[in-house]
């Protein structure tokens, strides 16, 4: 979930608010949260400055009819601040705005020598607000006790259906981010796992056609059949084939799940299964590369309509090398200028040694690009091979413009089966 950090403030009592003028100076002693703050902090922040309108809506009508002497026309304005106030505080701090409001009011009538009947007619009408407003501050505070309960409830879901990734898996520093397109929902129909099995370290990175409920109860399937068959299976593709025969029990006509499946068997060799997702980008010492699937795949749940396995890849990772895995929800985010996320170009930029920075860098910029709000459910997932002893692998060559390294593995293998073309000779090359 976002990796997702709650926010524990201090809060009020249930009933309880701040005096008007107490909220006041709170409000504006409160500085600004800062950039990349939690949405939960800065709504935080909008409450009390908003807390305090009702207060400055009165004083600004008592300064009005005290100082404009047009006598009772003013007064009316006054039941604005219980009004507002039943937006951001509990049914006392209604009432305390109502009695300011209604005393004011009694005050003005008096200094304009207004009649008895017209005024006792404007201070039944703002007592009449107050106490309406104060029944709907109650109301609304309800419905946030309720909001809560549910939030808790998505929280305990979230730690259930996406684990937290530990920081250090087999010969991998990790780190994950997610954040759901429903912010208040927490969870989406994007899933990851890694776990570390007895053939190795094995993590699949995934997106769900749709959003909601029905998103988030396929990538739950997905995630259960994956855990339990990278235990079981001995080969990835095996993994994949139980992934796909529980899909096809599963899924309706049109759902389907674009996944990237992981694996490593052996040191310094990674095997991947790319099953209609983004591929994963590769940061070495050359800079970052797009892993591109030499044979590509359809989504899982697709596989009757398109009647294709999907292939096994090999890549090499020396030591310091990265693997960055995402969802369309980072590169699919647009700016105002309707200009898709550069991914490739931003890692370049904020790669460090540490994962955890990495994908809090990247989480920021990405932020900054769409404005503040994501509008798809993002997930990123980024492994790093630890460096315990100084690589002494040579630095990548300058590439052709248009071409990507091929591992050796895979080299031999698209020379072998698939025919597609590699310069150089068989173990080596480069593939366009």
């Amino acid at each position: 979930m976002r990796q997702a950090r709650i926010h524990h403030h201090d809060r009020l009592p249930r009933w309880q608010v701040p005096k008007p003028f107490s909220t006041l100076r709170i409000a504006v002693r409160r500085p600004a949260p800062p950039r990349g703050d939690t949405p939960v902090r800065a709504a935080d922040t909008r409450r009390h400055y908003t807390s305090c309108l009702p207060v400055l809506i009165i004083a600004a009508v008592a300064i009005l009819a005290f100082s404009g002497g047009t006598g009772m026309s003013w007064l009316p304005l006054l039941a604005v601040g219980p009004a507002l106030a039943a937006a951001t505080s509990g049914p006392w701090g209604v009432l305390r705005v109502g009695v300011l409001a209604v005393a004011l009011g009694a005050a003005l009538g008096l200094h304009d020598g207004a009649p008895g009947s017209d005024q006792a007619i404007v201070l039944s009408t703002l007592s009449a607000v107050t106490l309406a407003s104060s029944l709907a501050g109650a109301l609304r505070r309800r419905r946030e006790r309720v909001l809560a309960a549910v939030r808790s409830v998505a929280e305990a879901a979230q730690h259930a259906f996406l684990k937290p990734v530990p920081a250090t898996v087999g010969p991998f520093q990790t780190a994950v981010h997610y954040s759901a397109a429903a912010a208040e929902a927490r969870i989406g129909g994007d899933l990851y796992a890694l776990v570390p099995t007895p053939y190795g370290v094995r993590l699949i990175v995934g997106d769900v056609r749709g959003k909601g409920l029905p998103a988030v109860g396929i990538a739950a399937l997905v995630l259960g059949v994956f855990r339990e068959a990278a235990y079981d299976e001995p080969d990835l593709l095996d993994v994949v084939h139980r992934i796909e025969r529980s899909l096809a029990r599963n899924l309706g006509p049109d759902d389907f799940v674009t996944a990237v499946l992981a694996g490593y068997p052996e040191a310094g060799r990674m095997e991947l299964v790319n099953c209609g997702h983004a591929a994963p980008l590769l940061v070495h010492d050359a800079g970052v590369l797009p892993v591109e699937p030499v044979r590509p795949a359809p989504p899982l749940g697709l596989r009757a309509l398109a009647d294709e396995a999907p292939g096994l890849q090999e890549i090499t990772l020396h030591e310091g090398n990265q693997l960055l895995f995402y969802t369309d929800g980072v590169t699919e985010a647009r700016d105002h200028g309707r200009q898709f996320y550069p991914l490739v170009e931003r890692l370049s930029q904020h790669i460090s040694p540490e994962p955890s920075r990495t994908l809090a860098a990247l989480h920021e910029d990405l932020l900054a690009h769409v404005g503040g709000e994501l509008h798809d459910d993002a997930a990123m997932l980024l492994l790093r091979k630890a460096a315990d002893a100084p690589s002494e692998v040579p630095d990548a060559p300058d590439l052709p413009a248009g071409r990507l390294p091929c591992p050796p593995v895979a080299a031999e293998q698209e020379h072998r089966t698939d025919g597609v073309r590699c310069g150089g000779a068989p173990g080596g090359g480069y593939r366009w």
